[in-house]
């Protein structure tokens, strides 16, 4: 597997640290609200690679954390008239679901910070000690330039950071580019005792510690959205490096990021969209499915058209996904065919299709296509009269591959089946006595239910669409 790493700026090929084992972190939410399309897109993203590296035989310990003290969760709770840990605990909740509704496989460990603050002081101690940062009037900095490999990761020079670009000027700092470890408190702000004032943790600071704990001093893989190479990776890199000697991250890969439209998402644009909003008229996932449907370091554009061009593309998978079953459920013979066998020996030209794509930079776009391959192919190799055996053959290959993209290939029915095939047994019996208005009648409330009736020579299929 090759793995564009943003450090390098060039495809690698992937070797692990240990053999067999993968360490992953990505950078987690800042929990002060509900998340927004674009946080979706690193989510599904790296859950992929989650996914696709288990499949090839990894055992994977994946890391994401949750930033529950922050300015902004800070200024909500003071809105609120509460303490910031409510703010933080039910955005997190929040987010669980949404994480939950994208499908994604559980993470190993979910730290917060607010748990590791006594692991976030004694780094600071020992960059402090090792003369990589310094205290003034209770906040402690970072000094950026007694870090020599500063800025090879974002390739910013730190004399152009220290002209001042992107920086905001702090008259404490020694130098314009150094960064914030630990600040004190102001009145009404969540607080800790700390060597130099009673105070909280900057941001950049969270992600290293967090990494050593769960992870160790040097890891495989850290990913996150691209606008987080600078400055907060960078940060993180001379963080880390400096407080344990050793190198941080082997491999770095950035998602790219998301426009509405054609045009960058935010505020001021009035095109911030959050995730709940856009799941009132399309599902998870479709928008799972849209993500995936772009190479992750391709910008993405995001629009009603292409959901609803991602939501046929998705129901076309499943309806022949439903096919399948239907054959298998249906046919007359269990044993495999002999002028089956060259089908179910072609199926493994896409599987291969498949992993070459994953294994080119999780190419999750081109991965798709390969099921979409697997779609034509099925459609004109499973017929009436094949077996059981050829038709479950093809859904094996369909449940696996789905499963590492972690498409869900049949809609959850939330008014359980059992109800739908009586309705449908009721409805063919009063087909059979000529009884048409109870059969429209039947047709008319499954309808209402979300489920499309389809009369074939084998049978009657139905297919579930949650109603919005």
């Amino acid at each position: 597997m090759k793995i564009y790493n943003t450090f390098t700026k060039t495809k690698e090929e992937f070797v692990p640290i240990e053999p067999g084992k993968v360490k992953i972190y990505v950078c987690g939410p800042t929990v002060y609200s509900f998340i927004h399309i674009g946080n979706a897109r690193p989510i599904v993203v790296f859950d992929v690679l989650h996914r696709y590296l288990e499949y090839k035989g990894y055992e994977v310990t994946y890391a994401t954390n949750f930033t529950d003290v922050d300015d902004k969760i800070i200024k909500r709770a003071n809105e609120e008239g509460v303490e910031a840990s409510v703010i933080s605990e039910r955005y997190i909740g929040e987010y669980l679901k949404d994480v939950e509704g994208l499908k994604t496989a559980k993470a190993d460990c979910r730290p917060k910070v607010t748990e590791e603050i006594g692991g976030i002081i004694e780094m600071i101690k020992t960059l402090i000690e090792k003369g990589y940062a310094y205290e003034k009037n209770g906040s402690v900095y970072f000094s950026t330039t007694d870090f020599k490999p500063y800025g090879l990761l974002s390739g910013k020079k730190l004399k152009e950071l220290e002209a001042g670009a992107r920086v905001e000027i702090d008259e404490e700092k020694r130098n314009p580019s150094d960064f914030v470890l630990w600040k004190p408190a102001k009145p009404g702000e969540p607080k800790w005792a700390s060597p130099w004032s009673e105070g909280r943790p900057g941001w950049h600071i969270e992600c290293s510690v967090m990494s050593k704990k769960y992870l160790g001093d040097t890891i495989d893989i850290h990913a996150g959205g691209d606008d987080l190479i600078f400055p907060h990776h960078e940060n993180e890199i001379a963080q880390s490096e400096a407080a344990n000697g050793k190198k941080f991250v082997n491999y770095w890969m950035h998602n790219a990021m998301l426009t509405i439209s054609g045009k960058k998402m935010g505020k001021s644009e009035g095109n911030f969209l959050i995730l709940r909003d856009i799941i009132k008229d399309f599902s998870y996932d479709v928008i799972r499915f849209l993500i995936l449907t772009v190479h992750y370091r391709s910008p993405m554009n995001f629009s009603r058209d292409l959901m609803e061009a991602a939501e046929t593309s998705l129901t076309r998978i499943r309806t022949a996904y439903s096919n399948l079953k239907f054959r298998r459920d249906n046919a007359k013979t269990e044993e495999l065919k002999e002028e089956e066998q060259n089908s179910l020996n072609e199926l493994q030209k896409y599987i291969t299709m498949f992993e070459e794509s994953l294994d080119d930079d999780l190419n999750t776009a081109n991965a798709v296509t390969a099921v979409f391959e697997l779609v034509k192919f099925s459609n004109v190799s499973v017929l009436e009269n094949s077996s059981k055996a050829q038709a479950q053959a093809f859904i094996d290959v369909f449940d696996k591959l789905a499963d590492v993209l972690g498409i869900k290939l049949e809609e959850t029915v939330e008014i359980g089946s059992e109800k739908i095939e009586a309705l449908i047994a009721e409805r063919q019996l009063a087909r059979k006595n000529k009884d048409f208005a109870a059969a429209d009648r039947i047709r008319n409330e499954l309808s209402d239910m979300g489920i499309t009736l389809n009369d074939t020579p084998e049978g009657v299929k139905w297919t579930y669409k949650e109603k919005k």
